[in-house]
């Protein structure tokens, strides 16, 4: 016979889980931050348009 579901545990993995989640994205933008904050050459090369033809 099968268990009776238990909707507050499989509440309470799905929650933890999205914060796991969220965690994660968070560290890496920050860590991708921090990069670019110590690494000026990480910048990408952006060509600005001077109105000058090449």
């Amino acid at each position: 016979m099968a268990f009776k579901p238990n909707y507050n545990q499989q509440r309470a993995e799905r929650d933890r889980n999205k914060q796991a989640k969220k965690d994660a994205k968070l560290r890496e933008r920050e860590e991708a931050a921090q990069k670019r904050k110590t690494d000026p050459d990480a910048l990408p090369e952006v060509d600005a348009p001077t109105g000058e033809p090449a």
